[in-house]
């Protein structure tokens, strides 16, 4: 099925805003989510120690370097935040999104996107700052960085549909809030 009526993007194989394609993100997210928690918790000495099976009292100094306190609020518990929309933002809409809910797919994109990016830096900073890694940090990093090939294709497909709307002299704006079927929510 190929036109305006698919459930995939013209010219792909497969829908990106499907269950199969999204759950497992959501999934991911929220395991990430528990795990950034968690260390959060002990960053603000809710809980007194930090399970770490490898890196001795690594995860301790990531914890509690400097780099980790560069904002206000622990680098875990702002993990911890951005988990959780992503969770919520793969959660929302149908799997018509690429196309019906372009704002929705292009934050989900952004939130994760910036995640993993933000991770491998913390991660790459680890050995060559801090001299030292974290068993659960690293668990985190690989959580991000695998969740953003697949919430880049759903997001190139929903900047598929915008650049056809260009190409087509529509309304790139309001497609873009409302979608190619004409509302914000369906489906």
């Amino acid at each position: 099925m190929t036109g305006t009526g698919s459930l995939r993007p013209p010219g792909w194989t497969y829908n990106p805003s499907s269950w199969s394609e999204r759950l497992w993100l959501i999934g991911v997210a929220v395991i990430g989510f528990f795990i950034s928690g968690y260390l959060g918790l002990y960053q603000w000495g809710i809980i007194d120690t930090v399970w770490e099976p490898w890196f001795g009292r690594g995860s301790e100094t990531v914890l509690h370097s400097p780099l980790s306190r560069v904002l206000p609020v622990p680098d875990a518990i702002l993990g911890a935040m951005a988990y959780a929309i992503d969770a919520v933002a793969g959660a929302i809409g149908g799997t018509m999104r690429w196309k019906t809910m372009p704002w929705m797919v292009i934050l989900f994109g952004l939130a994760v996107g910036p995640l993993g990016l933000v991770s491998v830096l913390l991660v790459t900073a680890q050995p060559l700052l801090l001299h030292a890694w974290c068993t659960l940090c690293l668990l985190s990093a690989v959580i991000s960085v695998v969740m953003i090939g697949p919430a880049m294709d759903e997001v190139l497909a929903s900047l598929q549909v915008l650049k056809r709307a260009k190409e087509q002299r529509r309304a790139v704006w309001a497609i873009f809030w409302k979608g190619e079927g004409g509302t914000a929510w369906s489906a």
